[in-house]
């Protein structure tokens, strides 16, 4: 996927991130698709590569446990307000699905420690959400995507990789010149 982008130039000339939902990971690159940072990530609860239609919609509280999911694909992602005025990285603003650091209002979910835990098992807690760490965010994320946005790639969790991204289907399949 990576190496899509960068050679295809589908970000645009933008930042980018790329979100392994399995890995629980997020990878920040610059326009120019150099690594800037890497970091553990915190998702939706919910296993499943698709918005509930309508969620953007729902109150918090409307929202059911299958409903939590972080959709799967490509976003062009801009800063903005979310609720408490808080000034969030929209990865898709229909949906209601943001990139923010992790909230500290409900220390009992222990967002800090699931994200810091060795294994992706338990970084699946947000409705729908990409929660990162501070550093990340505010070193990496915010000067990247500040002035223009960029683009929020979100890999899937039970779809195919070419079904979410169909212009991985015209890649010309590499192969080794030795075989």
């Amino acid at each position: 996927m990576i190496d899509w982008i960068a050679s295809s130039g589908d970000n645009r000339s933008l930042p980018y991130i790329v979100v392994d939902k399995t890995a629980a990971a997020a990878f920040l690159f610059d326009a120019q698709g150099n690594i800037l940072a890497d970091a553990p990530v915190l998702i939706g609860i919910a296993v499943g590569d698709e918005a509930t239609p309508g969620i953007g919609a729902k109150s918090l509280a409307e929202i059911g446990p299958a409903e939590k999911t972080t959709p799967a694909g490509r976003f062009l992602a801009k800063f903005g307000l979310a609720a408490g005025r808080q000034k969030v990285l929209w990865v898709d603003y229909a949906t209601s699905v943001a990139m923010h650091p992790i909230p500290k209002a409900n220390p009992k979910e222990k967002r800090r420690q699931r994200m810091l835990s060795p294994t992706p098992d338990d970084n699946r807690i947000t409705f729908g959400c990409i929660n990162v760490p501070l550093a990340f965010y505010n070193k990496g994320v915010r000067p990247q995507f500040q002035k223009k946005g960029g683009y929020v790639y979100v890999l899937p969790d039970t779809k195919a990789l070419e079904d979410v991204f169909p212009p991985l289907h015209a890649r010309p399949l590499l192969t080794d010149a030795t075989h």
